[in-house]
């Protein structure tokens, strides 16, 4: 396809062309109405003045008969400006008047007629147009008044020349431009084409054009630049998923097969085969619980249990799972707290807020102790408080650990990503995301502070309106229903 057919064929020239002809049709049709117009007002006119004027010399006829006629024609024909007149006999005789030469023909009209006449001019005689009213007198007597309109010919005939030169200017400069606009329009349309086609080729960091006019297609290159920019970023965080997939399920199936084989290769006993299989089922089982984390968080954001809501208590929520998380924290020596406002009411699913909650409260046992054999004066002390204010409830989960540098705690919300870069330590990077997944899915958001020292976790979840009171449901079961992830 050669460049001028390309050309030919883009919207923007054939748009171009469209509202050419669309307005070369209104132009034709106004000149013409205008035309029409003027040359029935200048006939009217014309019409007007003749009828006028065999009127008032009808008068003197009437009134003096035929020399008073002949009188006032002759007067009237020494200044005649445009004026012509002509009174002859029945003989065709002229008795008076300024017309010279007349056909053969105009003897036998009666009434308006156009005519050529000859008229004196410098270098010999010229025919000129005119236009008269033939009126017979009694007697036979003939009476043409009328006048020139050579000029008025001569001005149709620019006025004709002018609309056609018009429309050819026209034809010119609306060609011109609509081929300079779509040559200016396809240019910027193959530019994006190539980028777009780089893009195809695997290069995502690279982005499409813009102009700076703010045009549609500067709008429609920023909307694909943000979409480019997101894929971007979801194929790099499918790149690190995938490592950590690696990395995480790669260890416990390496410790799975070396169990297997290390029980092999030693003699039958069945107490080292009993132990065996048992480690072998808690690493499957840690792996199963990955898989589950994995699945959950894939169908909360795919909106599942989304329409599963219920008017509810936060406050008894949190009251509930931290009441179930007490013996663990003893058992570790952490002081769990639960400081929470009288009534908090929300909407949503309770098993999924009190798995995300379950998951805070577990990730704050886990990694919420003072380092340094606590010797820096803080307690080891976890609470869990929740409130309500400007329509949003929050459930703050505060903790005195190490806590989590700024420049991390964005990307700790995403999946399989772990601080601890050895990953030696048991868990699988999915809690925090399956929090931010259910706040999501609430219509919510996850926020990480800083506890100086330590780590605080906000959940904000839309506050309930016109909530008259919830009934706290029965406390979670202990048999895996909020197990944290």
């Amino acid at each position: 396809m050669t460049a001028l057919t390309k050309l030919f064929r883009t919207t923007t020239f054939r748009l171009s062309l469209t509202y050419f002809a669309l307005f070369s049709a209104a132009a034709i049709v106004a000149i013409v109405y205008l035309y029409w117009n003027t040359t029935v007002l200048l006939s009217r006119q014309l019409n007007q003045t003749i009828d006028a004027e065999l009127k008032g010399l009808a008068e003197q006829y009437r009134a003096g008969g035929r020399d008073q006629l002949v009188r006032t024609v002759a007067q009237r024909s020494r200044t005649p400006g445009n004026s012509l007149y002509l009174v002859a006999d029945r003989n065709e005789k002229q008795l008076a008047g300024n017309l010279r030469a007349v056909s053969p023909q105009l003897w036998d009209s009666v009434g308006p007629v156009e005519f050529f006449y000859s008229r004196p001019a410098p270098g010999g005689t010229e025919q000129r147009l005119a236009f008269a009213n033939v009126f017979r007198l009694p007697g036979g007597d003939r009476l043409i008044v009328g006048r020139d309109i050579e000029d008025r010919r001569e001005l149709s005939r620019l006025i004709r020349s002018t609309m056609l030169w018009g429309l050819g200017v026209m034809a010119l400069v609306g060609i011109g431009g609509g081929y300079w606009v779509s040559r200016r329009l396809l240019a910027r349309v193959d530019n994006l084409s190539d980028t777009t086609r780089t893009i195809m080729a695997g290069d995502l960091s690279r982005r499409l054009p813009v102009s700076g006019s703010g045009d549609e297609l500067d709008r429609l290159a920023q909307s694909l630049n943000l979409m480019l920019g997101r894929i971007e970023q979801l194929m790099a965080g499918m790149r690190e998923v995938s490592d950590n997939i690696a990395h995480d399920l790669k260890t416990p199936l390496n410790r799975l097969r070396n169990r297997v084989e290390e029980a092999l290769r030693e003699p039958p006993d069945e107490v080292a085969y009993r132990d065996a299989l048992e480690r072998t089922i808690e690493e499957a089982d840690g792996l199963i619980k990955t898989f589950n984390a994995l699945l959950s968080i894939a169908r909360l954001e795919a909106g599942a249990g989304g329409d599963d809501r219920d008017s509810l208590d936060l406050s008894a929520l949190v009251s509930d799972v931290a009441e179930l998380y007490e013996p663990v924290a003893e058992e570790r020596g952490i002081t769990l707290r639960a400081d929470v406002a009288a009534f908090v009411p929300v909407r949503g699913n309770r098993q999924l807020l009190g798995q995300a909650l379950a998951n805070l409260i577990d990730n704050a046992l886990k990694y919420g102790v003072p380092p340094a054999a606590k010797g820096n004066g803080h307690a080891a002390e976890v609470v869990v408080r929740t409130s309500q204010h400007d329509g949003i409830a929050e459930i703050a989960v505060t903790d005195r650990g190490p806590g989590v540098p700024a420049s991390e705690r964005e990307r700790v919300l995403a999946r399989f990503v772990r601080l601890e870069a050895s990953r030696s330590e048991p868990g699988s990077g999915l809690g925090l995301s399956l929090v931010a997944a259910v706040a999501r899915l609430h219509g919510g958001a996850v926020r990480l502070e800083d506890n100086a020292p330590g780590l605080r976790v906000v959940v904000s979840l839309p506050l309930e309106t016109n909530a008259q009171g919830t009934k706290t449901a029965d406390r979670p079961s202990p048999g895996g229903e909020l197990r944290p992830t």
